[in-house]
């Protein structure tokens, strides 16, 4: 054991409140970088249950990312045919309609890498095929950083984001293993470590994005999904304003993205996750 490094942690626990000090040595030993992870050109795969949900979570965070060098690659796993209250629309029309706007989306945000999984819509099922599905995915993106849903966000009601991550929470950790979904290699597909997990919509942030010079591209951003907001605009509007000024706050900016980033070496028996 390196008695420096030791010496150095059992100042920082004699001297900070628990939380403070648990802050301190994941920075120190594990995660230097973890306030500027979207500063640095990276790979990265933001997995969502529907189109829009990346934009919706992350979407001024992922345009400063690309404007910084960073290659973006979107994995949606369900057809989001669901997302309707109209009863003349249908369920196969809605699934066409979501592509192309999902599309178009990308266009503005700068994404050039779209990947479909198809799953129904409020039926996710939770499963270790769509888990291996997503290593391999993983292995071949090879990305620095995953995004995904919080799959622990207190009071989630749709299943599909629950499940969706906590598969990508699976996948990101099982990557990397030699021996998990060895069919890859007949692929030649490699194990893969990612660096960071990011999860977005959580209760638990431990990352403020600014997105101050940005905020009104993602509103653009958002309004290409005509079939999910255009009638309501005003208020979708209002709502992403005000969440974001409330995480900007936090910050001292105006609008800001709320992140919980995970080092990939804390994704398993490491109770001090949650105070990071």
């Amino acid at each position: 054991m390196d008695m420096t490094i030791f010496n150095s942690v059992e100042n920082i626990i004699n001297k900070y409140s628990y939380e403070d000090a648990i802050r301190l040595l994941v920075r120190m030993l594990l995660a230097p970088d973890l306030e500027r992870i979207f500063d640095k050109p990276k790979k990265i795969l933001c997995i969502q249950p529907h189109p829009d949900d990346c934009d919706f979570s992350a979407g001024g965070t992922l345009i400063k990312s690309i404007r910084n060098g960073a290659e973006v690659t979107y994995l949606t796993l369900t057809d989001g045919s669901m997302g309707t209250v109209n009863p003349k629309l249908s369920p196969e029309e809605l699934s066409v309609i979501r592509k192309k706007e999902q599309e178009n989306a990308a266009k503005i945000i700068g994404i050039k890498k779209l990947i479909w999984l198809n799953y129904k819509d409020t039926e996710l099922p939770y499963s270790s095929d769509i888990r291996k599905l997503l290593v391999n995915i993983i292995r071949r993106e090879k990305p620095n950083i995953v995004l995904a849903p919080d799959p622990w966000l207190p009071y989630e009601g749709h299943p599909d984001h629950r499940i969706t991550g906590i598969l990508s929470v699976e996948a990101a950790l099982f990557s990397s293993l030699v021996h998990y979904a060895i069919s890859s290699y007949e692929e030649n597909i490699e194990p893969h470590s990612i660096e960071y997990m990011v999860l977005y919509n959580t209760s638990k942030p431990n990352l403020y994005t600014n997105i101050d010079d940005v905020i009104e591209i993602k509103l653009k951003v958002l309004k290409q999904h005509e079939s999910q907001f255009l009638n309501n605009w005003d208020n979708v509007e209002l709502f992403i304003r005000t969440l974001n000024m409330l995480y900007g706050k936090i910050i001292n900016a105006k609008y800001a993205e709320a992140f919980k980033v995970i080092p990939k070496d804390l994704l398993h028996v490491t109770t001090i996750v949650e105070h990071i």
